[in-house]
């Protein structure tokens, strides 16, 4: 088995490049997301420390393209269709099996259906070169580190593994998009509610701003609208009649309240959820229901033709 050939590669090596690739691809994306986050985010879908889109997507690339690896523009050509035809079809997958959209590109210029975006795909021309000038070589070096024997032992352990937490995580994730529906419910209230108090020019920007705080921190950024509003309004009046400032007083008391019981019922669904929800909902924090990805991509398309 070990010795079955693939595109001139045996399946030993490509099942050793495939998890050193997850591992690496696990690394990059953990980073990268746990510096926009400004936290630590444990990424992938699994418990363990393996994006396996990433070692699926490198080992993918470098079979295919390496026919054409000496020539520059082709390899980066082809590094930008391969990945991002992966790409899209793991996204659409995911959606289908989980009825939830894990990562969404509609605020990107240039996007298919926040799947893929122009951006993402040049990105991974060039990581696609880098992949055979400088990662592959590198990951191939690792792998001649250590006997074939040891090798084959340790490849059989952790894709016994990664089985285990697969199998857990899928059916955690079975259930996300129910939960999801249920604090997307909440956050359209919200979305209601603001929309009534005029804090807010456009329904756009409110939109924008419930999608950035995700109501962890909206509680502030209203009280600091409200705060202006009537700071401009005190300006504007020098003075106000004790009668109006109680009227403003109230009507402050009363978004407050109202925007403490939402965030209370939307905490209170992230926190009952059981801890593999409550992980992907860490690792993904911009995941939404199938449901709520159609709404969002149509609003995009609707602005765009605005």
């Amino acid at each position: 088995m070990w010795e079955l050939q693939i595109a001139g590669e045996d399946l030993y090596h490509i099942i050793n490049w495939f998890w050193l690739y997850s591992f690496l691809g696990w690394v990059w994306e953990s980073c990268y997301v746990s510096a926009k986050e400004k936290r630590l985010v444990n990424r992938g879908f699994v418990m363990g420390p393996v994006c396996t889109i990433y070692g699926f997507g490198a080992v993918t690339v470098y079979l295919i393209l390496k026919p054409v690896s000496g020539s520059m523009p082709l390899l980066y050509l082809g590094g930008v269709i391969v990945p991002t035809i992966l790409e899209y079809t793991t996204a659409a997958v995911m959606e289908g099996i989980f009825h939830t959209s894990w990562w969404d590109y509609s605020h990107n210029k240039y996007n298919f259906q926040g799947r893929v975006c122009l951006g993402a795909s040049l990105g991974w021309g060039i990581f696609s070169v880098a992949l055979f000038h400088v990662l592959h070589p590198f990951v191939s070096g690792l792998v001649e580190l250590y006997s074939v024997a040891a090798g084959k032992m340790l490849m059989i352990c952790v894709t016994i593994l990664y089985g285990a937490d697969f199998i857990i995580s899928f059916a955690g994730a079975m259930e996300i998009s129910k939960r999801l529906q249920s604090m997307e419910s909440v956050m359209e209230e919200l979305y209601e509610y603001v929309q009534g108090t005029r804090l807010y020019s456009t329904a756009e920007e409110l939109r924008e701003r419930l999608e950035l705080y995700r109501l962890s921190g909206y509680r502030e950024e209203l009280r600091r609208r409200f705060e202006m509003r009537r700071d401009a309004a005190l300006a504007f009046g020098l003075e106000l009649p004790a009668e109006k400032m109680e009227q403003i007083r109230e009507r402050h008391r009363q978004i407050e309240e109202r925007v403490c019981a939402l965030h209370e019922r939307y905490m209170g669904q992230r926190t009952s959820a059981g801890f593999l929800t409550r992980r992907f909902l860490s690792a993904y924090p911009h995941m939404k229901s199938r449901t709520q990805a159609i709404k969002d991509r149509a609003l995009q398309r609707t602005r765009k033709r605005g």
